[in-house]
């Protein structure tokens, strides 16, 4: 079973920080659809006022804007909050080897601000995004929790330490807490633009485009590419996990394996395309090979991911076809 047919108590208010970028829209856009009362708080700084416009007419849609640096802003806009899903953050591992002060700030001090207001102001349920990244170098595949090894950047240190205050604020404040760790996701509105912008969009809009991608590495590194539709059902089946899941952190990926240079061929033969790659160096702190064992998932909030490799890569490439 998917998302669609999740039911919570009809006046349930959900509040999504982060709700303009990319994971955070389609979360906004999904639990309207299902017919509930949706905040986004979001300062804009990497998220698009785009993603959400299309909300902004819906009587049950409210647009914070606003930062979780600040805590009264982020007490604000918890007050009579059932369920908080913070997806707010700064992703991309290289930018953060550029940029660990800014890292810790938005990561670590933005979602304990979060957490606190959420404690203070009696939420039923807090779920956030961790990361994959968290596994750091520990080379034992499929990835299972419990068995990390050493972090590799300081955007998987922020997400750890995001873990352990999860687990903290479980253990010591009784608030129920669910860390996503996130398995490379693609789908819509995933921007395709910048230097940090994710692999699967970058390859699709330079080739539509008539350019040569760029490939860090011997293209042998594999990920658990996770379809969006899968993280939405994980972010709202955890709303409606039980409290004795809470304080844990869950691998929400496909449970596949891609290596990224077939991934890449995948993606020319969907787009008629016959271009070979350029080959660049490896990226500093990223991690070779990963894929999700995702039984505590399963067992613990009911996960069971919908759509596989295959059919998510071919609703995103239209998606792309008809919005690039």
């Amino acid at each position: 079973m998917g998302y669609k047919d999740l039911k919570f108590d009809a006046d349930s208010v959900f509040l999504v920080t982060g709700g303009a970028g990319f994971i955070g829209s389609n979360l906004c856009e999904a639990i309207l659809s299902m017919g509930y009362t949706v905040r986004c708080l979001d300062n804009l700084s990497t998220g698009k006022y785009e993603n959400i416009e299309p909300f902004t007419g819906n009587s049950r849609f409210t647009f914070i804007k606003g930062d979780i640096r600040e805590l009264d802003t982020c007490m604000e806009a918890s007050k009579g909050v059932d369920y908080v899903l913070n997806q707010a953050a700064w992703g991309s591992v290289p930018r953060s080897i550029e940029m660990p002060l800014l890292y810790e700030e938005i990561n670590i001090r933005g979602t304990l601000n979060m957490m606190e207001a959420a404690r203070q102001n009696g939420v039923k349920k807090f779920v956030y995004a961790s990361s994959s990244s968290v596994y750091g170098d520990h080379p034992v595949l499929p990835k299972k929790e419990g068995h990390e090894g050493k972090l590799l950047s300081p955007y998987a240190l922020t997400k750890r330490v995001d873990e352990e205050y999860g687990r903290l604020y479980k253990v010591l404040y009784g608030l129920d807490t669910y860390g996503m760790r996130y398995f490379n996701v693609f789908g819509r509105r995933q921007d395709p633009n910048g230097m940090y912008a994710a692999v699967i969009p970058k390859f699709i809009k330079q080739l539509m485009d008539g350019e040569v991608p760029t490939i860090n590495g011997d293209g042998r590194q594999s990920r658990d590419f996770t379809y969006i539709d899968n993280v939405i059902e994980a972010n709202l089946k955890a709303c409606l996990a039980s409290s004795e899941a809470a304080g844990e952190a869950f691998n929400i990926g496909a449970g596949g394996r891609e290596y990224l240079i077939d991934v890449y061929h995948d993606l020319c033969k969907a787009l008629g395309k016959d271009v070979e790659p350029d080959f660049g160096p490896d990226r500093a702190g990223d991690i070779k090979d990963s894929n999700a064992d995702i039984s505590k998932a399963r067992e613990l909030l009911g996960y069971d991911p919908e759509y596989d490799f295959a059919s998510g890569i071919n609703l995103a490439i239209d998606w792309y076809k008809n919005n690039l």
